[in-house]
């Protein structure tokens, strides 16, 4: 299996074909407009436009599992990011990241890469408090909060999992050893 195998819904209830994709390196990133977090959406924007012409795409799906940070539609959503960020990347439908109505993609993203790694002690503590906070990480692999990025080589493999602290300017060096 590779995140190939999957089809998600796209905003405005279209279906996206994963297949579709292949090829490309990934960055799917579950987010939220009213996080602590979504100032990364700036980031996101610069690594996406630096390497979109070399095959890379962000699968951007709000969330709004945690703190209830993403209460708007899809189409509320996407215009804030648009306006605020001037995000060209697209997004993709709503969805919930765990739980019993959890995307199967996430299912999948999880069971590939259950832990990420969390580096700097500031960064350890954040994460621990937002463990405390978070209801619906209930067990190994979970996604704690909004903002938790994977990273998917050309062939499908899911390769790395960044915690929602990880600024993703701090790990270009890996999508661009991808490309």
């Amino acid at each position: 299996m590779s995140v190939y195998d999957y089809t998600v819904k796209a905003r405005k209830g279209a279906t996206c074909n994963l297949a579709d994709l292949k090829g490309k390196v990934l960055l799917i990133v579950n987010t939220a407009t009213g996080c602590g977090f979504t100032p990364q959406y700036e980031a996101l924007e610069n690594l996406y436009k630096k390497y979109r012409e070399q095959g890379f795409e962000i699968l951007d799906f709000p969330c709004n599992q945690f703190g209830h940070q993403a209460p708007g539609d899809e189409d509320e959503i996407h215009a804030f990011c648009t306006a605020k960020y001037k995000t060209s990347f697209d997004q993709l439908a709503k969805i919930d990241v765990n739980g019993e109505n959890e995307e199967p993609l996430y299912t999948y993203l999880k069971s590939q890469q259950p832990d990420e790694e969390i580096k700097g002690l500031k960064n350890k503590a954040s994460m621990a408090a937002i463990e405390k906070l978070s209801t619906t990480c209930k067990k190994p692999g979970d996604i704690k909060w909004n903002f938790t990025k994977f990273l998917v080589d050309r062939e499908g493999n899911v390769v790395k999992r960044f915690d929602p602290t990880s600024d993703p300017m701090s790990f270009e060096a890996d999508i661009a050893a991808l490309i």
